[in-house]
């Protein structure tokens, strides 16, 4: 069974190469700094490093006050698994980078998170819509989303 892997050595391997760009961790997450988290990703890909090799899924949750973008990531080498996150305060123009290059399986759950959510993923080089049709207004999974 796959283990999580205890904050305090992803927050030491974070640190080793990027201080200051945790916000805050509790037990089982680590947020960091939005504009960091394609940094950090890398860092905790490296396989001399934690070797998280598999990104297992991103999603995303309105707050109203702010979205939060959780990433799940397991080193299938070591047998552990991780929960990083950012925030994305606002409701207009959300952006993050693209983690697309550091792993291919980010390609379709970025584009989920655009369509439904609307948070642009800076870098991604196909994102459009991927449940809905291009040009359909607005981003349903919004807690601010009317509809018609």
């Amino acid at each position: 069974m796959t283990e999580i892997l205890d904050v305090s050595k992803i927050i030491n391997e974070i640190n080793k190469e990027l201080p200051n760009c945790i916000v805050k961790n509790n037990d089982d997450s680590v947020w960091i700094r939005p504009d960091d988290i394609k940094k950090v990703c890398s860092i905790l890909k490296n396989p001399q490093g934690l070797d998280f090799s598999f990104l297992t899924s991103i999603s995303a949750v309105d707050y109203i006050g702010y979205f939060e973008i959780v990433y799940h990531l397991t080193s299938m080498r070591n047998n552990y698994s991780a929960i990083i996150k950012t925030k994305c305060y606002g409701r207009k123009n959300l952006a993050l980078p693209s983690v697309i290059d550091i792993w291919k399986t980010a390609d379709l759950q970025e584009r989920e998170i655009w369509d439904l959510m609307g948070i642009q993923f800076q870098g991604h080089p196909n994102l459009k819509r991927i449940l809905l049709w291009e040009g359909f207004d607005g981003h349903p999974l919004r807690k601010d989303y009317l509809g018609n």
